[in-house]
């Protein structure tokens, strides 16, 4: 793949202006008109829309720019340059691990490109409980079409690979209906390796599209810099002070030398825990203690299943088919429901989250070709016990995220299992393993059934993780309600938007990028208006 050609390499003969790691000093000063914090989906789309209006825009990005150069589909490599925490990321009991990216690009470096609006239900449940009468589908439709546009996003016209298939032809075996995922790619080579960097450059992410428009009409990047805390006045924010960082997120250099931005207006968009994180460590004020609450993780459950046929889990578009039946068979309010996927199995990630070690390990792994898993999306933040998580600060000011795995939460974990197991069952395995330290493999549907009955469905015993974080800086019509109106400003900080996926008042119910760039678009053109009175529309 040598021979392709680098988009980012090629920005950088050209001339971008890309300060920190690698590439040029950062300034000690800057002062421009927009200050952007991060650098994925809210950030990309909100970069490019103001860079055409002709505002002077920089972008601060705590980890690396990576390029297709870099993506060589090696996990040892691309999970500690492209990940936080290096894929490590913890909830504080350590009960779910939490997949986030740290990259330019963030998440949409490393996501599986799958693609859903924002459901309906979920936009009702905004209407009602955060006075959000103008988040329907008929409102969001011409934003949601213009990123649609811009990212290629559409149906994925390639066959399923055959851990895709297997849970369309499981559903169908027992009269669930399964549909396939659109996906934001253009020319993708079915390589199978999208959460370690597009090495083709086939993935529509920010890295790819609205991150370089941006940089080819003169916006600065600052990389590996770390937007340590606002400067707040008046209701204002004045500046913001950015370090340098290791590539493990370890301060570089000292107070002393700091980058200052001084700009008109501020954007967050570090993604969810991030984005409350620096608020946090900046004093930002929180009259109604909303800040930092009801963050999401659509909470994931697992399954395994060996297959007499080889699956070869890690070739082939990672995710192309999936059953929301699981999400409507109770009230959005009731008991959790669940969307069930097919992940993409690669050693390192599959063999540091299936349960059991030594022996039993190794015994598993041997049967990796053969090896099928699903997962389930748990929907949480439509009922009381399930109201997701607490954003906190470490000692060293680090972001850490308390959430409870509530015994109503575990309930819907334990369906999910049941779910995925029967599904397994029906299309054609020879064994299931529920991700669960107390399971073992299962050889027939009933045992299975009587056996994840009996479980113990506790934090730590069952293992979960993470790709999908939301919430923090909730919108709602009322500042007791959240921390960001519903058109993104901050409710107490005047010259401050938040245009990330922190915004969300829920989870998504769905895999969450396409909601972040529908929603951004929105709030970013009437950004543009309101600081240009310029009209301007992404695609």
């Amino acid at each position: 793949m040598s021979s392709l050609h680098d988009p980012i390499r090629e920005g950088l003969k050209r001339g971008w202006k890309v300060h920190g790691g690698a590439h040029s000093a950062r300034p000690e000063k800057i002062v421009c008109d927009v200050a952007i914090i991060g650098a994925g989906a809210g950030a990309g789309i909100t970069a490019e829309l103001l860079a055409r209006a002709g505002l002077q825009v920089v972008i601060v990005e705590e980890g690396p720019l990576k390029s297709s150069s870099d993506f060589n589909q090696k996990e040892a490599e691309a999970y500690p340059s492209l990940y936080q925490e290096s894929a490590g990321r913890k909830t504080e009991d350590k009960a779910i691990t939490i997949l986030q990216g740290r990259c330019v690009g963030g998440s949409t470096t490393v996501n599986w490109t799958s693609s859903f609006r924002t459901p309906s239900g979920t936009l009702g449940y905004w209407q009602q409980h955060f006075g959000l009468a103008d988040y329907t589908n008929d409102a969001l439709a011409p934003y949601f079409q213009q990123a649609e546009r811009r990212l290629n996003i559409g149906p994925w016209l390639t066959p399923p690979n055959e851990n895709n298939d297997l849970l369309r032809r499981g559903a169908a075996r027992l009269g669930i209906h399964a549909s396939a995922i659109e996906r934001n790619v253009k020319g993708c080579w079915n390589l199978g390796s999208c959460g370690m960097g597009c090495p083709t450059n086939a993935k529509q992410s920010m890295l790819v599209t609205t991150i370089p428009a941006a940089l080819d009409l003169g916006a600065t990047l600052l990389v590996e810099t770390r937007a340590q805390e606002f400067e707040l006045a008046n209701g204002r924010i004045k500046s913001i002070r950015c370090i340098g960082v290791k590539p493990n997120g370890a301060p570089v250099e000292s107070a002393s030398s700091a980058t200052i931005i001084i700009a008109k207006h501020y954007v967050l968009s570090g993604g969810a825990i991030n984005s409350a994180a620096l608020l946090l460590r900046s004093q930002a004020p929180d009259p109604h203690a909303r800040l930092g609450l009801r963050t999401f993780l659509h909470p994931v459950v697992m399954s395994a299943a060996v297959m007499a046929q080889k699956v070869e889990a890690w070739t082939g578009a990672p995710q192309t088919i999936y059953t929301d039946h699981f999400l409507n068979t109770q009230p959005i309010d009731g008991p959790v429901g669940f969307k069930l996927e097919a992940p993409p199995l690669h050693p390192v990630i599959f063999a540091s989250t299936v349960s059991g070690y030594g022996q039993q390990q190794a015994d598993l792994l041997a049967k990796f070709p053969h090896t099928h898993v699903l997962l389930a999306l748990l929907r949480d933040g439509f009922h009381e016990r399930a109201a997701g998580g607490q954003v906190k600060l470490r000692a060293d000011g680090s972001a850490l995220l308390d959430y409870p795995l509530t015994d109503f939460v575990m309930d819907g974990a334990r369906r999910a299992m049941l779910a995925m197991v029967e599904i397994q069952f029906a299309a054609g395995a020879r064994q299931v393993l529920p991700m669960h330290e107390m399971a073992r493999p299962y050889s027939a549907w009933t045992e299975a059934k009587q056996a994840v009955e009996a479980l113990p469905m506790k934090p730590l015993l069952t293992k979960m993780v993470s790709a999908h974080v939301m919430g923090g800086c909730g919108m709602a019509s009322s500042e007791k309600l959240g921390v960001t109106r519903p058109d993104g400003l901050h409710w107490q900080i005047e010259n401050l938007s938040i245009h990330d996926g922190s915004i969300f008042p829920t989870s998504i119910g769905a895999n969450p990028q396409l909601s972040i760039y529908g929603i951004v678009n929105r709030l970013a053109q009437g950004l543009v208006k309101r600081l240009t009175g310029k009209e301007m529309v992404l695609a």
